[in-house]
């Protein structure tokens, strides 16, 4: 379903000073970028700040062309707009004046359904993800975990085959992150049948969030971003009703331990490179 091939990301920055290098500075976002995502699984994206985790989801959703390579959604490159793509953020970025059933009717009412149908989605949406009874309630009423139900319930309405998921619960408690985990995965594992089997790409900073809910982690590095390692995860499913206990098996912190490694040793090598070329390198 999607491949990124070849893939280099440069960005041109405009600076003060004098001189054109200084007023125009360049930003490698991602450097040689190779990967292979089937239909129907989950990925996540882990790693840190400036690895062009979120360049290669605005890729995806067609708001950013590479600058060498090529990026392909079902053989083709994406392009805007897409209706079959659910894109949602690390904030709810609900829309104030809305109440949580209005937002969630949002999506549909951009892709032409009637009233009712928007209305009778929008609250059977809202119930899957736990707020039944709060359809009419604003955003201001709501807590942030309930915020973040919401954009879930958004995100999901209008039936997208890709979900685009920039950390989407980096903002929540950790009692709350768990719940919205397990709330997400056992919607997502509840319906992996026939046309409903979505695939999703999910970006975190988080490698146990990572392994506890992917099939497949791509670790990456920054400066320029670029994947170092690229593994499946051998954990059972479904795992939604697991959660809390499958983070302290043995397995689990197996594998987080051997990607934590591949991360840290990855950044180490990245660190001699520099140090002989009389470079100053940040991790």
């Amino acid at each position: 379903m999607i491949s990124f091939r070849d893939v280099r990301q440069v960005f041109r920055l405009s600076g003060k000073g004098d001189g054109s290098a200084a007023r125009n500075r360049e930003l490698v976002a991602l450097q040689d970028v190779n990967v292979d995502i089937q239909a129907g699984q989950f990925v996540a994206l882990v790693g840190a700040s400036g690895c062009g985790k979120t360049t290669m989801l605005n890729m995806l959703a067609g708001l950013v062309e590479p600058t060498h390579g090529e990026v392909l959604l079902d053989g083709r490159a994406p392009r805007l707009p897409n209706m079959d793509i659910g894109y949602m953020f690390a904030r709810d970025a609900l829309l104030p004046w809305r109440t949580a059933r209005k937002n969630v009717e949002l999506p549909l009412e951009t892709r032409g359904w009637g009233r009712k149908e928007r209305r009778e989605r929008a609250e059977e949406m809202l119930e899957l993800v736990g707020l039944k009874g709060r359809e009419s309630q604003y955003r201001l009423q709501l807590s942030q975990g309930m915020r973040q139900r919401v954009a879930l319930a958004r995100t999901l309405a209008p039936d997208p085959s890709l979900l685009l998921m920039d950390e989407p619960f980096a903002a929540l408690d950790a009692r709350t992150k768990l719940t919205l985990q397990a709330e997400f995965l056992r919607i997502w594992e509840n319906n992996q049948n026939g046309d409903r089997r979505k695939t999703v790409i999910f970006v975190t900073h988080d490698l146990q969030e990572a392994v506890l809910l992917a099939d497949r982690v791509i670790v990456m590095l920054p400066h320029p971003g670029r994947i170092a390692e690229d593994r499946v995860i051998d954990l059972p499913r479904p795992r939604a009703e697991l959660l809390g206990e499958l983070q302290f098996t043995k397995e689990f912190q197996d594998i987080t331990h051997g990607l934590f490694e591949r991360l840290e040793g990855a950044i180490g090598d990245r660190g001699a490179d520099a140090a002989k070329q009389g470079e100053t390198t940040t991790p």
